[in-house]
């Protein structure tokens, strides 16, 4: 049996005999020295991804009401994003895109179509969880949104439910928690070599909590295909990034603590670095609906 294949079956027998017995789990041999070092093996798990297009369920528990549907997104760097919510009686209920200055929303339910800056306030107008549009985009991929901040206020310690501890301190009291786990196949490999997946961010600010994001159930995604004109008449478009087989979260859940805030995302299907053809992230207006210009001010 090789090496990989040895330490994730010792991984995960030492995972679950854990749980039976409540022990913790002890780090891998080879530790990271560093919370940077860490955070620079997460980025590089994910460093061939430049984007991911899925189809999803989404439910949305809000104030306004709960909003559930399947769910098509597109999610590309740096912050372009672009949702369709669908009833389960195949009728669209609202399309929102964002090239990462303009928004905008269109409410079939409601007959309406909002529009204004790309802002954290206006991309939660769906989501209901006011994130901004470049930490979203990380989060649907799976990857962690890391504060600015210099190496000094950036902590790293093992926890012993079986994943490290990142505490980045940022600028105006920020604070953010990232929980990082070591891939079970990697798990007697050097730490320089170690993929990681990122399984929960949290964010507060002068000790208000931001958003709390749970991600789980990683798979491996794999490159989306060229998209090819069935008429043959357009050249096919490939896809925007090189192959690609890292992990993606199949459930990814943003919430702001103490809130009715909370948005549930399970992909069904997911590809990496889809192709981009244009207006993808622009929308026209719809006729018969009323226009709105919507802000944060």
């Amino acid at each position: 049996m090789g090496s990989a294949t040895g330490g994730r079956a010792r991984a995960v027998a030492l995972w679950a005999a854990c749980g039976l017995v409540g022990c913790g789990v002890a780090p891998p041999r080879s530790q990271f020295p560093t919370a940077d070092a860490a955070l620079g093996r997460m980025k590089a798990s994910y460093a061939c991804v430049n984007g991911v297009q899925g189809a999803a369920k989404i439910d949305v528990f809000a104030a306004q009401g709960r909003v559930r549907g399947d769910l098509y997104l597109f999610a590309v760097n740096p912050d372009r994003v672009r949702f369709e919510v669908v009833s389960p009686f195949g009728l669209s209920l609202y399309t929102l895109t964002s090239d990462g200055r303009r928004f905008a929303l269109a409410d079939a339910k409601d007959k309406q179509f909002l529009h204004g800056p790309a802002k954290a306030c206006n991309l939660a107008r769906l989501t209901r969880v006011p994130v901004p549009g470049h930490a979203l985009v990380s989060l649907l991929r799976g990857e962690a949104p890391v504060l600015m901040h210099e190496a000094a206020d950036a902590s790293i310690a093992w926890d012993r439910g079986g994943f490290y501890r990142v505490l980045v301190r940022g600028k105006h009291d920020a604070l953010q928690e990232v929980r990082l786990e070591v891939r079970p196949d990697d798990w007697d490999r050097p730490f320089a070599e170690q993929r990681l997946r990122v399984v929960n961010v949290a964010i507060e600010q002068r000790g208000v909590s931001l958003y709390d994001a749970a991600l789980a159930h990683h798979e491996v995604a794999h490159t989306a295909p060229p998209r090819v004109d069935e008429d043959g008449v357009d050249p096919a478009v490939p896809p925007s990034g090189g192959p690609c087989d890292a992990e993606l979260p199949r459930s990814i859940r943003v919430r702001v603590p103490n809130t009715d805030q909370d948005v549930l995302i399970q992909y069904k299907d997911a590809k990496w670095n889809p192709p981009i053809v244009p207006g993808t992230f622009t929308q026209p207006v719809p006729g018969g609906v009323r226009q709105d210009y919507v802000d944060c001010d």
